[in-house]
């Protein structure tokens, strides 16, 4: 029965995570489908180059730092309709661009009203921030997300590893380009010993931390099954049932 209510709980909870995503990721850029049996695994080892980069989310507070001229620095909300306000230029369309495009689109603007315009942008707060850990960890569900979140801090914030976790495969379910999520098999062991640091991966929003019990011999096949399982499909609709509830 404690399984039973635990698992429930965990479906509710999740389904809170993906239908944040939904909303906001659709912005001006992008408009992700809700997450459904097209879901893969990367049969490879994690590999943080291959993972794709956070973009800039409607909410989210950014630093903009001008390097040669402080005075205009400026901490911004992305507002609802994707933009932000900056001396001199105006508005700029942000939501949907990684940091670095913003930085490249900020100065490219800046050229004719700054001899050099060096600028940094930095992402201080996310505006969806929940992830959700799942699998053994003593109290699975949703977290809410701070800048500089891992792996590793998400799943000590969700009790620590059970006795039964396994930690040389743990897995982390992120949405690709398209919106697509992707399953990345990620060795924690490693990490928590200190031998491998690239591997404790930052978190973004509506990230999913699973820790397994055994190693899962075809990853693919179970990433599609854990989203089926999770949030089951009307049949015929590629529409999870909790966006009918």
């Amino acid at each position: 029965m404690g399984d039973m209510i635990r698992r429930s709980l965990g479906i509710l909870a999740l389904a809170a995570v993906l239908t944040s995503g939904l909303v906001t990721a659709c912005g001006p850029h992008r408009s992700y489908a809700p997450y459904d049996t097209v879901a893969t695994m990367e049969e490879e080892p994690y590999n943080v180059s291959r993972l794709p980069p956070y973009r800039i989310q409607v909410a989210d507070r950014l630093s903009v730092k001008f390097q040669r001229n402080p005075e205009l620095d400026q901490e911004l909300i992305v507002r609802p309709d994707g933009r932000i306000s900056l001396p001199f230029v105006d508005e700029v369309q942000c939501a949907g661009m990684t940091p670095d495009e913003l930085k490249a689109e900020l100065e490219r603007r800046y050229r004719g009203e700054l001899a050099v315009p060096d600028i940094t942008v930095v992402l201080s707060a996310f505006g969806g921030n929940r992830v959700f850990v799942d699998g053994e960890v003593k109290t699975p569900g949703m977290l809410q997300l701070a800048a500089g979140m891992t792996m590793l801090d998400a799943i000590a914030s969700s009790g620590g590893f059970t006795t039964g976790g396994l930690r040389e495969q743990v897995i982390l379910i992120r949405r690709d380009e398209s919106g697509k999520p992707v399953g990345h098999s990620v060795d924690l062991k490693k990490v928590a010993l200190g031998q491998e640091s690239e591997g404790n991966v930052l978190l973004q929003p509506f990230d999913i931390v699973y820790v397994p019990r055994s190693k899962i011999a075809n990853a693919g096949i179970w990433v599609q099954q854990y989203i089926q399982n999770m949030l089951p499909i009307r049949p015929g609709l590629a529409i999870p049932l909790y966006l009918w509830i």
